[in-house]
């Protein structure tokens, strides 16, 4: 199994505001300036935290920008309101050693599941976009416990206001 990250942060290094929400993303510029569809489709499952689910959850055709992964979500229901999101709930690193070992997962969102699998050294790649925007406070994507992990740095892009930066174990 090969897990990747792939998100977008403020230069300030927030996912998202302290309200939890990334309006100031989508004002900013659009999954078509990006290496987004290139990376998706090499994607076999996505795993979200339901943060993040709940962010997406009411954007009009959610269903069809996740229609070729299997797509986990993290949360204590049993069930949720996009039909081919699966809820799960455990152990982030014990529920991902189930997934088939031939897959490439891909963490969205949340600094919560990355840091868990960054803490047990489990993260391959990093796919790290900085939005040229500064929020001042909001959801950081490293929570500052992940202690020192290096990674090489392999590619550096830019996609009309995003700058793109590929990391690798």
């Amino acid at each position: 199994m090969k897990i990747y990250f792939y998100g977008c942060v403020s230069m300030d290094g927030y996912l998202a505001d302290k309200d939890h929400k990334i309006d100031w993303l989508y004002e900013t510029g659009t999954t078509e300036e990006t290496s987004y569809a290139d990376f998706y489709r090499d994607m076999d499952i996505t795993v979200m935290g339901k943060k993040t689910f709940d962010e997406i959850a009411d954007m009009e055709g959610v269903e069809s920008f996740y229609d070729s992964t299997e797509n986990y979500v993290f949360t204590h229901a049993e069930s949720l309101p996009v039909a081919n999101f699966i809820p799960v709930s455990g152990d982030v690193v014990e529920t991902l050693k189930k997934f088939p070992q031939d897959k490439k997962v891909w963490i969205v969102g949340g600094n919560t599941i990355l840091a868990e699998l960054l803490n047990r050294d489990l993260v391959d790649v990093l796919y790290v976009q900085v939005a040229p925007v500064l929020l001042g406070e909001g959801i950081p994507l490293f929570t500052q416990e992940e202690g020192v992990r290096r990674f090489t740095l392999k590619e550096v892009h830019q996609f009309g206001p995003f700058a793109e930066m590929v990391f690798e174990k």
